[in-house]
């Protein structure tokens, strides 16, 4: 029986693994940029949130800039510096967006915008 990889239950088991076995090879991947920055999107019906693990980074050393379609953080730290670019699943209202930040985890949401309206001829 072949196996089919996209029900794999331990598909999230197996990622974490990966992530904490990169940690101990001191936290940085392919790119430069480490590995312990973890963010993850939820796309709702009227919201898009963006949650971002920041370890050791103070509040006031984050930067957030957003297009509508992409979030950009940018921080730093005497260790290291933080850049992502989180591309969105859905364009947002980039004047809507609000963050909090607590414990090293960063919460951004922003306000869905609707899709592209339909324009008639006449």
């Amino acid at each position: 029986m072949r196996r089919d990889d996209r029900d794999d239950p331990f598909d999230d088991f197996f990622d974490e693994i990966e992530r904490m076995m990169n940690d101990m090879r001191g936290g940085m991947d392919e790119s430069g940029f480490g590995t312990d920055t973890h963010v993850t999107v939820y796309e709702e019906d009227d919201e898009v949130r963006v949650v971002a693990d920041l370890p050791g980074v103070e509040k006031e050393d984050i930067d957030l800039k957003c297009d509508g379609d992409v979030l950009t953080i940018s921080a730093a730290t005497d260790a290291r510096e933080y850049d992502e670019r989180i591309e969105l699943p859905a364009r947002v209202d980039e004047h809507s967006a609000s963050a909090t930040y607590n414990n090293g985890v960063l919460e951004v949401s922003f306000d869905r915008l609707e899709d592209s309206a339909d324009i008639s001829v006449e």
